[in-house]
């Protein structure tokens, strides 16, 4: 009979701010607050870490891309089981946008490929378009330049390839947006929304509802759920915590 997934409330999270922890935990079951560094993939992370705990079982909850920074929840050992929980709950970015302008992968990834006028746009006009657009039950397309797969295939496969796929719009929630900086054409916005929110996405669709283009030079992710990206370590920082721990312990 297959074990249940670890309540939430019950997961036990690795303080990596105290001096050292007992490796037993990762095996029997930790969630790992990570912050994820730019260019690194997420996977990336989860390998950094499995090198270095003695728990082999590894998963992440939530990707993300190489380009965004911020949060990345990692489980270990049995709370692995409790991933999909971890999805489930919302999430908060910081996305910076600059309108004006569009890629292919819809972020700063790839290179411009097309431009519009942006000087007739105002503060309210954006403002006015995220209340009315982009807040609530909003459908989205997922960019080419992304992992989901069509008839098996990853869409970036494809796109790479250029071959031309015909993607599935999908609704998504935005629980709520706001601006904290506009300095045209670039403005940056915090974004509170729901599983399977693509930014990028968002990002391209506001700079045509704008009457322009948009697209993300810039992203973080600072919540998913309770978890928080102020408590999160980076990689390196996550390193010398089991440096030490594995010194304390061996004395």
């Amino acid at each position: 009979m297959a074990k249940k997934a670890i309540p939430l409330s019950e997961l036990p999270i690795v303080d990596t701010s105290i001096n050292f922890i007992q490796p037993y935990i990762f095996n029997t079951g930790a969630v790992i607050l990570m912050d994820k560094p730019l260019e690194w993939s997420s996977f990336q992370v989860v390998k950094y870490v499995r090198n270095r705990i003695p728990a082999k079982k590894v998963g992440h909850a939530g990707t993300l891309d190489p380009l965004a920074t911020g949060l990345l929840v990692l489980c270990s050992g049995k709370a692995t089981k409790s991933i999909s929980q971890i999805q489930e709950l919302n999430k908060t970015y910081v996305a910076h946008i600059r309108l004006g302008a569009s890629t292919p992968s819809f972020d700063a990834a790839l290179e411009t490929d097309q431009t519009a006028p942006w000087k007739h746009i105002i503060l309210p006009d954006i403002q006015n378009i995220v209340n009315q657009q982009f807040t609530g039950e909003i459908s989205q397309v997922p960019p080419i330049y992304s992992a989901i797969k069509v008839k098996g295939k990853r869409l970036y496969k494809l796109a790479r390839r250029g071959e031309q796929v015909e993607i599935e719009p999908r609704n998504v929630v935005i629980h709520d947006i706001k601006i904290t900086e506009c300095s045209l054409p670039d403005i940056t916005l915090t974004i509170k929304c729901g599983k399977g929110t693509y930014i990028r996405s968002l990002a391209h669709d506001l700079g045509i509802a704008l009457g322009s283009r948009g697209y993300l030079t810039g992203l973080r992710r600072t919540k998913i759920g309770h978890f928080d990206a102020g408590t999160a370590r980076t990689p390196h920082e996550f390193d010398e915590f089991m440096k030490q721990s594995i010194n304390k312990n061996e004395q």
